[in-house]
Formats: C-alpha cells, sequence, structure tokens
C-alpha cells in the first residue's frame, strides 16, 4: 500500500496554500513562485520523491477551480432565477416548468439542470421561460435586469400580466426580446431604446397600450419588429431608421399616414387592420427587398403607385378594404409563380384591366368599378392552371373570352358574377357566397355608370 512521506503531505499543504491564492493563480508569477518552492522545500525537507511526482501534484492544485468543478452560478443570477421563480406561477400541475429549477438536489448546478437556462462563464445568457404546452401566470419581476449577460429573453404563450418592466433596458448585451401572446398591458417603455444590441423585439399579442416610442425604431441593429395584436394607438415616424426586415404592426389602434420613408432593407411590411389613412407614398417603390405588403383594412386613398406593382421581390400584396381608386398600371408585373397572391378587392379602383397581374396564382380584384372586356391572358391563364383564383365579380366589366363548353380545370375558382355582362352558361362558376346569386348587375346600373363617366355607384 502506498504511504505518503508526511514531508511530501507537508509540501503539498504548502503547495495547496499558493494555488489557492487568487492572486497568483493563472499568473507566470505563481509559477515560477511554485516551481522556486518545489526546489526549496526538496531540499529543506529532504525529500527523494522524484520530480516527475512533485510537478504532477503542481499541476493538479493549480487548476484554476472553473475547470476542475462543475460551474456554478454567480449569486447574482442564481438569486434572480430565485425570484422569477417565486414571481412567475406554472399552469401546469401535471408537469411544471419550474420543477427542474431545485436548489436541494444533490450537487445541483442550475446550469446543467433548470429548464430554459443557458449558460457561459457562470453567467445566464439566454432564458427562455415556459414551453408549448407549459404555461405560466404572474406578472414579470424586475429581477430579471439582473442577468446581465443575457442575450436572449424569450417567454412561451401564457396568461402572464402587468407591465413590461422599464429595467429590462440594463439587460445591454440582449439581442433578442420576445414576450408573445400573454396578457401584458401598459406602455412599451421608451427605456428600451437604450438596448442597442437589439435583432429581435417580439410583444405581439398582448394588451398593450399607448404610441410606439419613436426612438425604438431608430435602434441601430433591429432587424425584426413584431407588435402586432395590440392596442397601440397614435401615428408612426415619418422615417424609420433602424435596418428593419421585417415590421409587423397588424391589428392595432395606429392612426395617420404611412412613413413616407421606410429602410430600403424591408422584406415584410404589414400594418393591416389598423385606423391609418392617406395616400400611398411612392417611397413604396424603392422598397426593391420587398417580398410580402399587407396594408388591407384602413383608410388609405388615391391611386397605388405606378411600379409598386412591379416591385422585382414582391410577390404577396393586400391592399383591401381601403378607399383606394384609379387604375392599375400597363405593362406585365414580375408577380407571378406558385404562392403568388394580390388582392385589391373592396377599393374604388376603376379603368380597364391591364396585364400588369396577369402570372399571379390568386388573384381578387372583385368589388371595384374596373370596365371593359378581361384580358385574355387572365383566362389562358386560369386554364393553363397558372392562375388558380381569379375573382372579378362585382365590377362593370363587359366581357370575357370564355369558349363555350370550356371546363375549368378542377383547381382552379373563376367569379366573373354581377358585372355588366351575361357569362356563357355552359361556364361553372365558382363563386364565393359574398358574391351572391344573380348572375349580372342590372342594366340600369350599366347605364348609369356608362353615362357618367365610369363614375356611378357600385
Amino acid at each position: 500500500m502506498f504511504k505518503i512521506n508526511p514531508k511530501l503531505k507537508k509540501l503539498c499543504s504548502v503547495l495547496f496554500s499558493v494555488s489557492s491564492s487568487e492572486h497568483l493563480i493563472n499568473s507566470r508569477t505563481s509559477l515560477t513562485f511554485a516551481l522556486k518552492a518545489i526546489h526549496s522545500l526538496t531540499e529543506t525537507l529532504e525529500l527523494n520523491q522524484p520530480m516527475d511526482t512533485l510537478l504532477l501534484i503542481l499541476h493538479l492544485l493549480l487548476i484554476p477551480p472553473s475547470l476542475s468543478l462543475p460551474q456554478n452560478l454567480h449569486p447574482i443570477d442564481l438569486n434572480a432565477l430565485l425570484s422569477i421563480k417565486n414571481t412567475l406561477t406554472d399552469l401546469s400541475p401535471s408537469n411544471p416548468f419550474f420543477s427542474t429549477w431545485n436548489l436541494t438536489a444533490p450537487d445541483p448546478d442550475p446550469c446543467t439542470t433548470f429548464a430554459g437556462l443557458t449558460c457561459s462563464l457562470g453567467r445566464v445568457t439566454a432564458l427562455s421561460l415556459g414551453g408549448p404546452s407549459l404555461p405560466l401566470a404572474g406578472t414579470l419581476p424586475v429581477s430579471l435586469s439582473l442577468l446581465t449577460d443575457l442575450t436572449q429573453l424569450l417567454l412561451s404563450p401564457g396568461l402572464v400580466t402587468g407591465p413590461i418592466p422599464p429595467q429590462l433596458a440594463q439587460l445591454t448585451n440582449l439581442r433578442v426580446l420576445s414576450l408573445p401572446s400573454n396578457r401584458l398591458t401598459g406602455p412599451i417603455p421608451a427605456a428600451l431604446s437604450a438596448l442597442r444590441r437589439l435583432h429581435t423585439l417580439d410583444l405581439s399579442r398582448n394588451q398593450l397600450a399607448g404610441s410606439l416610442p419613436p426612438s425604438l425604431i431608430d435602434l441601430p441593429q433591429l432587424k425584426i419588429l413584431i407588435l402586432a395584436s395590440n392596442s397601440l394607438s397614435g401615428t408612426l415616424p415619418k422615417t424609420v431608421k433602424s435596418p428593419l426586415l421585417h415590421l409587423d404592426l397588424k391589428n392595432n389602434k395606429l392612426t395617420g399616414p404611412l412613413p413616407s420613408s421606410l429602410p430600403s432593407s424591408l422584406r415584410y411590411l404589414s400594418l393591416s387592420q389598423n385606423f391609418m389613412w392617406g395616400p400611398l407614398p411612392n417611397g413604396l417603390e424603392t422598397l426593391t427587398e420587398l417580398a410580402f405588403l399587407d396594408l388591407s383594412m384602413n383608410r388609405f386613398t388615391g391611386p397605388i403607385p405606378v411600379q409598386l406593382l412591379s416591385l422585382p421581390a414582391l410577390s404577396n400584396i393586400f391592399l383591401q378594404r381601403n378607399n383606394l381608386s384609379g387604375g392599375l398600371g400597363p405593362g406585365s408585373g414580375p408577380i407571378t409563380g406558385p404562392g403568388s397572391i394580390v388582392d385589391l378587392s373592396h377599393n374604388s379602383l376603376s379603368g380597364t384591366l391591364s396585364n400588369v397581374l396577369e402570372g399571379v396564382e390568386s388573384l381578387f380584384l372583385n368589388d371595384n368599378r374596373f370596365a371593359g372586356e378581361v384580358p385574355e391572358v387572365y383566362v389562358k391563364n386560369v386554364w393553363r392552371g397558372s392562375t388558380k383564383l381569379l375573382y372579378l365579380q362585382h365590377n362593370y366589366l363587359t366581357g370575357i373570352p370564355l369558349r363555350e363548353g370550356a371546363v375549368l380545370p378542377d383547381t382552379a375558382s373563376l367569379c366573373v358574377s354581377y358585372n355588366c355582362m351575361v357569362p356563357p352558361a355552359a361556364v361553372v362558376m365558382t363563386c364565393p357566397a359574398s358574391a351572391g346569386r344573380e348572375v349580372s348587375r342590372p342594366e340600369v346600373q350599366c347605364t348609369v355608370f356608362n353615362h357618367n363617366g365610369n363614375n356611378g355607384d357600385a
């Protein structure tokens, strides 16, 4: 059996005291000091122990605690997490989210045992509270602001109420703040504009009110802003300076005109279901990266900007249920292919139909004031199957080049009812219930419409 020399034991004790001195660990000075100590002590204690053994002891004693022991969480972060646990409540008693937040387990290490945590160097860097089937209730605790190394803070859908703590502005490393589908109230704290590194902010589907802090959409790294389905009011700033890719403010109570200057980086813009008014600014034509545009269910007026329907990346545009007027621009637009949708229905658009929308897969032009004949290319695309839905009902169209006995593809829907024409009886229309049962518009309406220069009531 191996016996430790008492003198060697004394040497280990001395070296341990050296290694535990924080101002010596991991420094060149500590290594030099320790080697000198070995040399001196081996002579003083008259040890015959091989030098390799002594160096191994030195190596083990000088290993930093963070490399030799399970990662320990910083006390500030640990106390913040315990406060969070005491403030929020599990709504799933059979599978509670906080069941793993247990410090009574043997050798607990929150960084490896607590659900929703990601750590680095003993600090919490990402926190995801709750889960798809693990909803939480309660209020957001101010103690969240103590987790100063956080880069991501996510709250799953649940019943969390109360205001957003303005102290979250202290989380200056935050890149993602996502608190959707809860019952948060009050205004969006203007203090959040201190989060200069913020990339994504999602506060959608809550009960937030008040105006949008202008400084929030000036954040230099903000790419995704989702505030949909709240009760936000007021007007938007004239200029949006953040390099946004995705801006979703639909289903609020916003008023006023569209910003005259939007970031050219935008790919997704939704302001649907608000109370916004005024003309569509020509600045929309500069959004060459825009793929999705939804301004529906507002009070916008005036014409559609000439180049808007020709934006190179645009594949989905929803402008229905406004007060837009004027005609469609000429030419052939790039909005084509599978999944492309254009909805201009329920406006006051007029004139003849141009070919600008000929390649759209789902095209809604119903409930406007269009007149003249339907371009043949629209009909051909329905029969070819490239256009799967073409709604032209409730206009003042006078003709459509349909062949007698033509059979629509099973995947296609075509409706031209309630116009100033009688479509061929052999062609079966596939109209929605909202189109009504009347095949043609009463002749007197068509006469008045033509007499008034296409300005009669629809």
